[in-house]
């Protein structure tokens, strides 16, 4: 079994939803050679400094994240993309340690499968930021102001992704229009949605 970390060590001390479930699935991923570090402010577990495995909670659950999940097989139908803009992380869900323990060797096979992954090189193919439809009320601010469009080309493509889906997740024209008129003076100054 792997080491612990004292930094998540600490994060499950103050756990409070999810300790039991968190400290099942810690046993588990330890069990499988993984290194135990704290990212994103969450357990993550690595094999040779890349990451495969993420722990997290939510309101309604808890979830293994794999982060090349795509890649994964899948034979038992468990893996669940987040939203349909997750092109590469697969989770799997649960509600209770119970289901955790019941399912102790269908991760441990992910697992598995998620170390031969990463070994062998494999990488998800990404949808390129030019394949993302731009909303028509961004597309004319582009065109009105030169400025706005030579900042937005600047972006990273992880960027200009970033605004693109947050423009676009708004359902009515106006909403759109307003998170534009908001973000136009992070664009402006070189800076992404989060940054």
């Amino acid at each position: 079994m792997s080491k612990t970390n004292p930094k998540v060590d600490q994060y499950l001390r103050k756990a409070k939803q999810w300790r039991e479930e968190f400290e099942t699935f810690r046993m588990i991923l330890l069990d499988c050679g993984l290194i135990e570090e704290f990212k994103w402010g969450q357990p993550c577990y690595t094999l040779e400094k890349s990451n495969l495995v993420l722990i997290h909670g939510f309101k309604e659950y808890c979830a293994l994240l794999f982060f090349k999940g795509a890649l994964l097989k899948d034979p038992k139908k468990i893996l669940i993309q987040q939203t349909e803009n997750v092109q590469s992380a697969r989770q799997i869900r649960f509600t209770n340690t119970q289901q955790i323990t019941k399912m102790k060797t269908v991760i441990k096979a992910y697992v598995r499968e998620a170390i031969e992954v990463e070994k062998s090189g494999l990488k998800v193919s990404f949808k390129k930021t030019a394949e993302y439809a731009i909303p028509e009320e961004f597309l004319s601010k582009l065109d009105e102001n030169s400025a706005l469009k030579a900042a937005f080309d600047a972006l990273t493509p992880g960027r200009q992704r970033a605004y693109i889906l947050h423009f676009s997740a708004a359902k009515q024209s106006k909403t759109r229009e307003s998170r534009i008129e908001k973000c136009t003076p992070r664009i402006l100054s070189g800076k992404g949605l989060d940054d």
